[in-house]
C-alpha cells in the first residue's frame, strides 16, 4: 500500500539543506553600504545633465499622479465595502448600447487623473459592471471631468472652443472603444483575479475591508506607476527637441507625432493642457489630438493597465485605443475647431 500522506526530508537525498536566500532587508543594506562605498562615481554620473533631467521627469510622473492615485484606491475600497452589486446593475441600463455612454458621462461626476481611474474600474468590473461599460468610465474619467475641463479653458484662453473639441474628442474615444469592447472583447482578456469579488466576512467591519481593499490596490498599482514614470522619464530625455518648426507646415505628421508625444510623455490629465499650450508653433489640430490620446493611452498608463487587468489585456486594448483616439480627435477638430488651424 502507497503512503498519501506527507513526505518528510530525507537527510541523504540530493536536495540538502536549505539554500540561503536574501530577505529584503539585506538587500536594502547591501545596496546601502554598496552606494557609499561607490558615492563620488555615483555623484558624477547623477550629475550629467541628462541624468537630472530624467530624474526631473520621474519625479513629476510621480508626483502628479500619485495624490490621484491614493484617489482613486480608496474611491475602489470604498466601492468594495459600502456599494452592492445590485445597486450597479439597478444604475446602468441593461442593454450594453445605452450602458456604455451613460458609464462614459458617469466619469464626469469623479476629477481625477487616468491614475485614480484604473483602480476604480478594476473594482467596478470586481463588483458584476459590465466590462464595457468600466472601460468606458475607466477612458472618460481622466478626461471629461471639469478639473480637466478648467485646466484646459485656462490653458487656451483665446481658443475657448479646445473646451467643447476635447471634451467631445475624449467622451466620442471612450464610447467607441466601449461599443467596440461589446462587439469584439472577450472576458478571457482580462485577467481572472480581476472578477474575483470582495466581500465582508462576518463579524468584518467594512471599514477594514475598504482600508484592505486600498492597501492592496495602491501596493498593486504603485509598483506599475514607477516603472511607467521610468519609462515615461527614459524615453523623454530621448525625443528631439527641434523638430516643432519642420512640423508647423505638414500638420499629418504633426497628428501623428504629437500622438505619439502623447504617449511617451505620460502628463498627468489636470497639467497636459497646459503643455499642449506651450507648443504655440504647431495648429490647434494636433495639440487637441494630444489632449485626447494623452488620458486615453501611455506608457504610464500600459503599465497600469498591464499590473491590473492582466497583459494580455493592454497588449490588446492600448493598441486599439490609440488608434480610436486619434480618429476622434481629429474628428472633433474638423466638426468643433473648423479644421486644422
Amino acid at each position: 500500500m502507497t503512503e498519501s500522506g506527507p513526505r518528510t526530508a530525507d537527510p541523504g537525498s540530493r536536495s540538502g539543506p536549505a539554500r540561503w536566500r536574501p530577505t529584503s532587508l539585506e538587500v536594502f543594506c547591501a545596496i546601502l553600504v554598496g552606494a557609499l562605498l561607490l558615492q563620488r562615481p555615483l555623484t558624477d554620473a547623477l550629475s550629467a545633465p541628462v541624468v537630472r533631467t530624467a530624474a526631473t521627469v520621474f519625479v513629476a510622473v510621480c508626483v502628479q499622479a500619485l495624490p490621484f492615485l491614493v484617489l482613486g484606491v480608496l474611491l475602489s475600497g470604498l466601492i468594495t465595502a459600502f456599494v452592492p452589486p445590485s445597486a450597479l446593475t439597478r444604475i446602468l441600463p441593461r442593454r450594453p448600447a445605452l450602458a456604455v455612454p451613460v458609464a462614459g458621462l458617469g466619469g464626469a461626476l469623479l476629477p481625477g487623473c487616468e491614475c485614480a481611474s484604473v483602480p476604480v474600474a478594476r473594482r467596478l468590473i470586481g463588483q458584476g459592471m459590465p466590462d464595457a461599460a468600466a472601460l468606458a468610465f475607466l477612458l472618460a474619467a481622466p478626461a471629461v471631468n471639469p478639473v480637466v475641463l478648467v485646466s484646459t479653458a485656462v490653458a487656451f484662453p483665446g481658443d475657448p472652443e479646445m473646451v467643447g473639441a476635447r471634451f467631445l474628442g475624449s467622451l466620442a474615444t471612450a464610447v467607441v472603444m466601449g461599443w467596440l469592447w461589446t462587439s469584439f472583447g472577450r472576458a478571457g482578456w482580462i485577467a481572472d483575479r480581476v472578477r474575483r469579488r470582495v466581500t465582508p466576512a462576518a463579524g468584518t467591519a467594512r471599514w477594514m475591508v475598504c482600508v484592505e481593499t486600498a492597501r492592496h490596490d495602491l501596493v498593486t498599482a504603485g509598483g506599475f506607476l514607477v516603472l511607467g514614470g521610468l519609462t515615461a522619464a527614459v524615453l523623454n530625455v530621448t525625443v528631439p527637441t527641434g523638430w516643432t518648426e519642420s512640423l508647423a507646415g505638414n500638420v499629418a505628421l504633426a497628428v501623428i507625432v504629437l500622438a505619439l508625444l502623447a504617449v511617451v510623455l505620460a502628463l498627468c490629465s489636470e497639467a497636459d493642457a497646459f503643455v499642449a499650450a506651450s507648443l504655440s508653433a504647431l495648429p490647434l489640430l494636433p495639440r487637441l489630438v494630444f489632449l485626447v490620446v494623452g488620458p486615453a493611452v501611455d506608457v504610464k498608463l500600459i503599465a497600469l493597465q498591464s499590473g491590473t487587468f492582466g497583459r494580455g489585456f493592454a497588449a490588446r486594448f492600448a493598441p486599439a485605443t490609440f488608434v480610436v483616439a486619434v480618429g476622434c480627435g481629429v474628428l472633433a477638430g474638423l466638426l468643433v475647431l473648423g479644421g486644422a488651424r
